[in-house]
C-alpha cells in the first residue's frame, strides 16, 4: 500500500526544474486514469441515458397500451363468441334429435378457436414487450459507448498538442538518461 501512495504522490507532484515526470507505477496511474474517465462518463452520460430511458419507457408504455387494446378486442370477440355459443346451444336444443353430435362438435371447435386466438394475442403481446425491451437495452448500450468514445477522443484532442508532446518526449529522454547513468 505504501508503494501505491508514494506513486500517487509522485504522479501529482511537479519537479522543480519546470517540467514534469512520469510515474512508472502503472497500477497507480491506471487507477487515476480510470477514475477520471469514469467521472467524465458519469457526468456527461447521465443526461443522455436519462433521456433515452424516458423515451424507451414511453415506447414500452405505448406498446403495453396497444397490447391492452388488443386484449380488449379479444375480450369483445370472446363475448361475441359466447353469444354465438348461447345461440348454438339454443339451436342444439331445437335440433337435438337430428344433429346433437354435429352441433356439439361445432361448439367445441368454436371454443378452441377462440382460446387459440386469445393465446396468440397474449403471445404476441409478450413477444412485443420482450422485443422492445431488448431493443431499448441495445440502443442505450450503443449510445453510451458512442458517447464515451467521443468524449475520450475529444479529451485527447484537446489535451494533446505538439508542444506538450515534445515536452513529454524530452522529459522521458531525460528520465531514461538519468536511469541509465544511475545503473552505470
Amino acid at each position: 500500500m505504501k508503494n501505491i501512495t508514494d506513486s500517487f504522490l509522485c504522479f501529482i507532484s511537479w519537479p522543480s526544474a519546470g517540467s514534469f515526470g512520469f510515474d512508472t507505477d502503472i497500477l497507480a496511474t491506471n487507477l487515476i486514469n480510470i477514475s477520471a474517465v469514469l467521472g467524465v462518463l458519469i457526468f456527461f452520460g447521465k443526461g443522455v441515458l436519462s433521456d433515452l430511458l424516458d423515451n424507451r419507457k414511453q415506447r414500452i408504455l405505448r406498446t403495453i397500451r396497444n397490447s391492452e387494446e388488443l386484449r380488449e378486442t379479444a375480450i369483445e370477440q370472446l363475448e361475441k363468441a359466447r353469444a354465438r355459443f348461447r345461440k348454438v346451444e339454443m339451436e342444439a336444443d331445437r335440433f337435438r334429435v337430428n344433429g346433437y353430435s354435429e352441433i356439439e362438435r361445432e361448439k367445441w371447435n368454436l371454443i378452441n378457436s377462440i382460446y387459440t386466438t386469445l393465446e396468440q394475442f397474449e403471445n404476441y403481446k409478450n413477444e412485443t414487450i420482450h422485443f422492445e425491451q431488448q431493443r431499448a437495452i441495445n440502443q442505450v448500450q450503443q449510445r453510451v459507448l458512442q458517447q464515451a468514445l467521443q468524449g475520450a477522443l475529444g479529451t485527447l484532442n484537446r489535451c494533446l498538442n505538439n508542444e506538450l508532446h515534445l515536452r513529454m518526449i524530452a522529459a522521458n529522454i531525460g528520465m531514461f538518461g538519468a536511469i541509465k547513468e544511475k545503473n552505470n
